[in-house]
């Protein structure tokens, strides 16, 4: 690791986290000499944090708090831990407070391709949610109902969410770009009885008709009692057989003054919502979370790790089916104005979000590592193409960001700015490991972990270890965890999951390194390892050589092990520019790109070119389906097409099979 710090803190004591600190000594009698020491604080007595968070974030719970929070953790158990016993609150409640603003305040700007733009006021957010909740009841939902939406980013799905939980219902989304099949094998499982859909969305200059999914959707899904149509690409496509409009469904409440808005009182385990893994090799995993861990959870990162509040406009780009959705519509419950966006983020061209930033005046702006690292190289420059002088964060996950990535954020950015590199998992619908505004930003590594995360980084035997690559893990319950998987009744797929390697410790399937100063490098998937002559190689780093050069688009590596006892063999496949070809010259200078900027070790057996990656749905890429094909395995049983983006990409692997 570097240890070159690119931003320090200014420490002037009204950032959000050094509040809490300074509530910290107030109240209970605490010093601490460093984040660090905070965070060994979190994790050591996690029934004084989380309580902490509880109080200083006023969240509301029915009752008397002191004893809602009493105890905190009442069994630490891994899995199986439980939190808060004696609380009741509602996820939706906590988010409408909107701590800081004013009922005519704008708390939703929505950005969209398919339509005009939007705004919501507070009292407008709460009107919309009070008549969606009407129009829900009416189609019979109570709680633990599920309630579906296959939409967009855009008020209405955030308006039908909120409505769900605040009657205790449970809500589950797919952006409308899932295949049917991959909805299917999701919705299927939780078997919901209301949808949310639309007819099609715009992405860029092309129009995207959905109709005919929705009816083999609704089809597939014989619980669903009511659908709700929202004409979303044509504001005048008809609504299909027996499903009711928008306007209808909303219309419900039919006097312009609806009844005040009530909130369904929830156990803390009480499900939330349902999140979905990828499923790129089965079915995906129904995760289920819960309204006291989402809520806790999500107001401690973005109000102390990201420091969002009232003078904030939040926006991170993201999908309905991504779980960066879920913590983007909770920086309301920090008082945050959240942007909404839905389309290409590359239409008319790759400066459209920077743009969108610079007029809607946004504080904290949140996009992927490969987003950052493609502006870098078509040799974009941000602060020209807008004004970003509001802007004072600069988040960035979705996958390792090398220190190329941060070079190029300080190169282009004023230097306030603070690049907050995250990493977590749709598992806890959080990050692990982020940023924190009392930390330095160091050259290619995540600054510090999580408050009341207790990750580390052990060797095969267990042992923890420092500056040096180990499996990265969780060894004490965050209450983010999830509350189970929907239908495993015995907890066993869930136990399968995380907690067969190491009983009682949470193995998330990634390498970390975590530096003696508390900082962290992730460098890829621990199930795609690259071992060569003993050495651990991190994907990442393969990845951000290959991917700069000017004729590679894009790339995966795996390591085929020999089962005789060999070295194997590293083999690298790339996805090239229009009209380019892989020929020896261009092997050579991969190849000795690899050699100069890593080491020999570095250097491939194999490269071959292909059409295109595979990659999730969320756009992650899938090195280990690839393995398997490589190694003989059928492409059925290698991955399930409707889990990515491109399952044709698949196919053209099977020609180099062993």
């Amino acid at each position: 690791m570097s240890n070159e710090i690119l931003w320090e803190p200014a420490l002037t004591g009204d950032t959000r986290l050094e509040l809490f600190v300074r509530a910290l000594e107030t109240e209970r009698g605490l010093t601490f000499d460093s984040y660090e020491d905070l965070w060994a604080w979190s994790v050591a007595d996690l029934d004084a944090f989380w309580t902490a968070v509880v109080e200083f974030f006023d969240i509301p719970v029915v009752g008397d708090i002191a004893n809602a929070v009493r105890p905190a953790l009442a069994d630490r158990s891994m899995p199986g831990a439980q939190w808060f016993p004696n609380m009741q609150l509602n996820y939706a409640e906590a988010m409408l407070q909107m701590p800081g603003r004013a009922d005519d305040d704008v708390v939703v700007i929505s950005r969209s391709q398919s339509r005009p733009d939007m705004t919501l006021t507070a009292s407008e957010l709460r009107d919309q949610v009070a008549r969606a909740r009407v129009g829900l009841l009416a189609a019979g939902v109570s709680a633990g109902d599920r309630v579906v939406a296959y939409s967009p980013n855009i008020p209405e799905t955030l308006i039908v969410f909120l409505a769900a939980a605040s009657l205790g219902a449970v809500f589950s989304s797919c952006a409308p770009e899932f295949g049917t099949q991959s909805v299917i094998d999701r919705w299927r499982q939780i078997e919901p009885s209301v949808l949310l859909t639309v007819d099609g969305y715009q992405y860029g200059s092309k129009g995207i008709d959905r109709r005919e999914q929705v009816e083999t959707i609704r089809a597939a899904l014989p619980s669903l009692r009511t659908t709700v149509w929202l004409p979303y690409l044509d504001e005048h496509a008809a609504a299909p057989a027996g499903a009711v409009t928008w306007t209808q469904f909303m219309a419900t409440a039919s006097t312009p003054e609806v009844a005040p808005l009530e909130f369904e009182a929830c156990a803390f385990d009480a499900p939330l919502y349902v999140l979905f893994s990828s499923g790129t090799t089965g079915l995906p995993k129904a995760i289920v979370h819960g309204h006291g861990g989402i809520t806790l959870e999500h107001l401690k990162s973005l109000g102390l790790q990201m420091d969002l509040g009232p003078t904030d406009r939040f926006f991170w780009f993201s999908t309905t089916g991504w779980m960066m959705w879920n913590l983007l519509i909770s920086g309301l419950g920090v008082g945050s104005t959240i942007v909404m966006f839905d389309g290409d983020p590359g239409a008319p061209d790759l400066g459209a979000l920077w743009r969108l930033a610079g007029e809607l005046e946004v504080t904290s702006f949140g996009t992927s590592a490969p987003f950052l690292l493609e502006c870098r190289k078509r040799g974009l420059h941000p602060a020209a193409e807008a004004d970003l002088s509001r802007m004072r964060a600069l988040g960035s996950t979705g996958a390792p960001l090398p220190a190329e990535g941060f070079d190029w954020v300080y190169d282009e950015f004023d230097p306030h700015v603070q690049l907050g590199s995250v990493s977590g998992g749709t598992d806890v619908c959080a990050a692990f490991v982020g940023a924190a505004p009392t930390v330095p930003v160091y050259r290619g590594e995540i600054s510090c972990r999580a408050l009341g995360a207790d990750v580390d980084a052990i060797d095969a035997a267990g042992n923890p270890v420092r500056n040096e690559l180990g499996e990265l893990v969780i060894k004490s319950p965050m209450p983010s965890m999830p509350v189970g998987f929907w239908g495993d009744n015995d907890g066993s797929k869930y136990r399968a999951a995380y907690f067969d390697t190491y009983p009682g410790i949470w193995l998330h399937g990634d390498w970390i390194e975590i530096s003696d100063y508390g900082s962290c490098t992730i460098t890829g998937r621990s199930d795609a390892t690259l071992n060569r002559g003993g050495v651990r190689l991190g994907t990442s780093e393969f990845y951000t050589v290959v991917e700069a050069l000017p004729t590679v688009l894009d790339s995966i590596v795996v390591h085929l092990e020999d089962q005789e006892g060999g070295a194997g063999k590293l083999m690298l496949f790339v996805t090239l520019a229009e009209g380019e070809v892989l020929d020896e010259q261009l092997k050579r200078e991969i190849g000795m790109a690899l050699r100069s900027q890593l080491s020999p070790r570095h250097v491939p057996d194999e490269i071959h070119q292909v059409r295109a990656m595979p990659r999730t749905l969320s756009g992650k890429k899938l090195e280990v389906p690839v393995k398997k094909i490589l190694h003989g395995s059928p492409i059925e049983d290698a991955a399930t097409r409707g889990a990515l983006q491109n399952p044709e990409s698949l196919d053209d692997f099977v020609q180099y099979r062993e």
